[in-house]
This record gives structure tokens, sequence and C-alpha cells, in this order.
């Protein structure tokens, strides 16, 4: 018994190879100074906004502080998961230590997670705003928008223990090559020498609850916003509504409808260039395009971001 759990220590993979982005030198340059460049500019656009919603009193709203919880956790999900990325485009394919790998693991699936619990809690605030304006202050006072910013990080943390630690128990006998250009469930499951049924189950509830329970919240919300919107008076009043609603409605769209493509399955993926295509979206894209859409077409943020240039 001994000398077989040894053989088993032996030959457990205790490295992997990230392939990266793209495996052609060629285009690896061009790759890395597009991703260097949306990935700074991530950072620089977080930062102003968390920075205007702290030190402008205007700005102390619940709306806003979801917003500034969604800029911090943007930075802290770009930087799990670029600097991985851009090593892979600058080095080429490289070795990842199994402890390291998993860390990374962690830190992205708390994130997605709590990424999915704020949007909704975003769109459930618009909804008591526009629908049951009354009782706003009620609904949505501060120990309310608390306890959901709370809820959302501790719900992300307890859903990535679970699913950290079923990936992580796995045997990993080699070969040891990720197709991807981070730590992700899909490539994980596809390298295990176990059976992983138990660990894909645990994976496709926690992605059915997650996702799916949380987009339906969204959309619900946004539906009866445009149920209401409908049945203004005014029509400027309609357009403007209407038109934050799309702006919000589209970076939704676009985050869950790759994100439940990938995880909402029961199975491995095979197709995995389609999957580096698909992360690239929710990890890359939406975090740059949500302070754009959420925050910098916003007319208070216009006026306190005027004030801050001017002062400066």
């Amino acid at each position: 018994m001994e000398r077989s759990l040894e053989l088993v220590n032996m030959t457990r993979v205790q490295k992997f190879v990230l392939l990266g982005l793209s495996t052609r030198p060629d285009i690896r340059d061009v790759l890395f100074a597009i991703f260097l460049t949306l990935y700074l500019l991530t950072l620089l656009e977080n930062t102003l906004i968390i920075y205007l919603i702290c030190s402008h009193i205007e700005l102390h709203k619940p709306m806003y502080f979801f917003l500034g919880n969604l800029s911090c956790l943007e930075m802290c999900y770009v930087s799990v998961t670029m600097p991985s990325l851009l090593v892979g485009l600058w080095t080429g394919p490289y070795h990842i230590s199994f402890t390291i790998c998993m860390t990374q693991l962690f830190f992205f699936i708390v994130l997605i997670c709590t990424e999915c619990t704020l949007l909704a809690s975003m769109a459930y605030d618009r909804y008591v705003a526009i629908c049951r304006p009354l009782h706003y202050p009620l609904l949505i006072r501060p120990q309310v928008c608390l306890g959901l910013a709370l809820s959302s990080w501790l719900g992300g943390m307890l859903v990535s223990v679970a699913k950290t630690s079923c990936i992580a128990s796995l045997s990993y006998c080699g070969p040891n090559v990720l197709n991807q250009f981070f730590c992700d469930v899909s490539p994980l499951l596809n390298l295990s020498c176990t059976h992983v049924a138990l660990t894909e189950l645990v994976d496709f509830i926690s992605a059915i609850v997650i996702f799916c329970g949380t987009l339906l919240v969204a959309l619900a919300s946004y539906s009866a916003i445009v149920v209401a919107v409908l049945r203004m008076p005014s029509a400027a009043a309609q357009r403007k509504a209407f038109s934050t609603c799309a702006s919000h409605l589209i970076v939704v769209g676009i985050f869950y409808s790759a994100a439940l493509f990938i995880y909402c399955r029961p199975s491995r993926i095979k197709s995995m260039d389609l999957n580096k295509v698909l992360s690239v979206i929710y990890t890359v894209v939406t975090p740059m395009c949500n302070p754009i859409i959420y925050c910098l077409r916003n007319k208070e943020v216009h006026v306190v971001l005027r004030k801050t240039l001017h002062w400066s």
C-alpha cells in the first residue's frame, strides 16, 4: 500500500505547461503589445472610477457603491489572468507549478462568481430606482448595499473553495500541457487521469446556480424596467432609460453568453481554440468596456471628472 502511494506521488504532475493564447512567433509580439495596452487601459479606467467615487460626495450613492465594487473586482480580475497571458505571448509556452496553477484557478473562480452576483445586484438596484422609486431609500439603504456586496464576495469564495478543492484533488499523471493562457477548469479536467464525473457534476451545478440564477435576476430586473419605461409619458425619458438599459444589457449579454457557453456544460470542452477566444471576451474585453458603459457615459461622472481635471 505504501509503495503504491509512493508510485502515485512520483508520477503526479508537479508542473503544467501553458501554451498561451498563440504559439505563432510571428504574431506574438503584436498581440503582446495589444494586450499590454488593453491591460494598462483597464487598470487606468477602473482606478479612475474608484478615485472619483471615493473623492466626490456627489457619487456616494448606492449605484456608485456597486460600480466601485465592480471596478475593484475588474482590476483584480484582469490581474489574475492577464499577466500569464502576457508572459505566454512574450516567452511562448512556459511552465507553471501545480500550486500556483491552483491558486490562480481559485482567485479566478472567486472573481467570476462575484462578478455575476454584482451584475445581478446592480440590475436589481436599477429596477428599484426606476420601478419603485418611492421605496428606493428603504429597499436600497446602506445596510442592504453592504450586505449585497459582502454576500457577493463571500459567495464567490465559497463556490471557489468547493470547485478548486475538487479539481485539486484529482490525479494528474501526464500529459501536462494546458491549451489555454491561464489555469481554467475545462483544460484541467481534460488532463485528469482519474474519473471526473463527480467534479464535473459539482462544476455544472455551481455554474447553473451562479450563472443562470444571477442571469435570471438580471433579465427579470431589466424586463421590468423596459415595461415601466414603455409606460412613461415622456419620450425623452423613455430614450434616456432605454439607452442606459441597452448599454447594460450589452455588457450582461456578452459576459454571460461567453461564460455560459464554456461553464454550463457537464462535459469536457474539446474545442480549446474556441475556448480561448471566448475566454478573452470575458477576461479582457468586458473588464475594459464595463467602466466605459457603466460610468464614463454617466452625466454625474462626467461632471465630477471635469471638476477633477479643472482642479488639477
